[in-house]
């Protein structure tokens, strides 16, 4: 073997991505609410860009069926005409090995209005209802004020913090002792102290004595309801007749204590919390009308971005140097493929839901138990892109429709075996399936044995496992554990 120098050729293929077409792919996997929060960034880096609001005169870009006669009914979802793809870089590639970051943007606040909101003399401020609630800290901390001071003041904030969102203090006060180098005795007596706050309950340590402090409150702490308060284990098992014994009582007395257990809150710290979860916008409509399914982007959440050209003709026309000039030229070209960009990702999308809406059909028409399984290269070979572009364009997107609004990552189920041998059902369908057998099943409650029995005699071939599955999933419990729900209610 000669270890002389030499020179060798050898070819090799590799996928090089600009800058540009990495933030493109971004693009796809970011929700609409997303997009606005790029465009504004963007519209503060590049003056040739303007963001106008869509206005009624704008062409949706949808997908419709092509009407050429009045119909009595509405086309089928498979006569759907798909638009064509925007010229330019494609955006249909698979990188196994990227690596720029494919999260979200930085979300976009939607608070409430301030407190120097002025109602009218018409009727009350409703902006007021915006505002977000106290925390429960701030709640509690609000009431130690007005009662405590100095030194057990700074316990309760202390302990304050300590304090779960659910209303339960989960440390040990021997260690808050240690820590704070005070008695163990004036811990416990600033824990009381929180523990008359409102909301009643807040402070327990567990779930017993949270139970016992609403109880105190409505002065129905009497031995026998302390009895069942230290027994609830046996309750949640429906070991009725052992708390009877327990408790001393009768049954018309036992079902008094189960009613009057009912009426507190486990968790009362839950109140009260942080900020409210934000409502869901929708980033596409379906809607079914004469002329057939017409598929839309929310225009709503998303501004038009468009260049000035005008501007750029004034800024050429003045005098440059070569960074100047440079510059200009870099703004518009970025300005340019910004809009390229966005324009090519609506198309995406809208192409994407036109043949969801085509495989899932019966779903729009009939409900969710015709929900068919569907995989992402099914769609993928049908509108020929890859496989990785679809999941891109389905992550952290809702469709909104008659029948609700859906995540479009919920159209993409796997499926269950037909017992007759026909097409394969959805997992979708089969758990509402089993939830409607569940809900309707009486007295008699249903083993899962049973409900696979049931599914097969529907034409769901499966398998006890998965109807177990299936059924946790749906957060429904087993069978012994509804017959015990059952009887808590018939003593109730």
């Amino acid at each position: 073997m000669s270890l002389a120098p030499r020179l060798d050729l050898r070819q090799s293929q590799s996928l090089v991505m600009t800058p540009q077409l990495q933030q493109a792919i971004k693009l796809l996997a970011l929700s609409n609410l997303e997009i606005e929060g790029v465009i504004a960034e963007e519209l503060e880096k590049n003056p040739l860009l303007e963001a106008t609001s869509p206005s009624s005169d704008d062409a949706p870009i949808a997908e419709r069926e092509p009407v050429d006669a009045p119909r009595d009914e509405p086309a089928g979802a498979d006569e759907l005409v798909i638009a064509g793809e925007a010229a330019g870089e494609t955006l249909d590639v698979d990188i196994a090995a990227e690596r720029f970051d494919d999260g979200a943007s930085d979300s976009i606040g939607l608070g409430g209005a301030g407190p120097g909101s002025i109602a009218s003399e018409d009727g009350p401020d409703l902006d007021a209802f915006a505002q977000n609630p106290p925390s429960l800290a701030d709640h509690l901390g609000n009431q130690a004020g007005n009662v405590l001071s100095g030194a057990q003041l700074t316990i309760a904030q202390h302990l304050i913090d300590l304090i779960d969102e659910a209303g339960y203090l989960t440390a040990n006060l021997l260690d808050i002792a240690t820590r704070l180098g005070v008695p163990l005795a004036m811990i416990e007596d600033v824990l009381a102290v929180i523990q008359t706050f409102d909301p009643t309950g807040v402070g327990a340590r567990d779930l017993a004595e949270c139970i016992a402090l609403q109880a105190r409150e409505a002065d129905r702490y009497d031995p026998c309801m302390a009895r069942l308060i230290d027994h609830l284990d046996l309750l949640a098992r429906g070991e009725i007749a052992r708390l009877k014994r327990i408790c001393q009582v009768d049954d018309e007395d036992m079902a008094d204590m189960i009613r009057e257990l009912r009426g507190y809150d486990p968790k009362p710290g839950c109140r009260y919390g942080g900020d409210p979860a934000p409502a869901v916008v929708p980033d596409l409509f379906v809607a079914r009308t004469h002329a057939g399914w017409v598929i839309e982007l929310n225009n709503a959440t998303l501004p038009r971005v468009l260049i000035n050209r005008r501007y750029y003709s004034e800024l050429a026309a003045g005098p440059q140097n070569k960074a100047s000039k440079a510059w200009l030229s870099d703004c518009l070209a970025s300005a340019n493929w910004l809009v390229k960009a966005l324009d090519q990702r609506q198309r995406t999308i809208i192409r994407v839901a036109t043949e969801i809406v085509k495989q899932q059909e019966a779903f729009f028409l009939k409900g969710v138990a015709h929900l068919r399984p569907l995989t992402l290269r099914q769609i993928a070979d049908a509108i020929e892109m890859h496989e990785s572009t679809v999941s891109r364009v389905t992550g952290n997107k809702y469709l909104s429709c008659a029948r609700g609004q859906f995540e479009l990552k919920y159209f993409f189920t796997s499926g269950i075996a037909a017992a007759d041998g026909g097409d394969a059902v959805s997992a979708e369908a089969v758990k509402a399936a089993i939830r409607g057998l569940i809900q309707g099943e009486g007295a008699k409650i249903l083993s899962d044995d049973t409900l696979v029995e049931l599914l097969n005699a529907k034409g769901f071939d499966i398998a006890r496992r998965t109807v177990a599955k299936y059924r946790e999933a749906l957060g429904i419990g087993s069978s012994v554990q509804r017959r015990r729900q059952k009887a808590l209610e018939g003593a109730g």
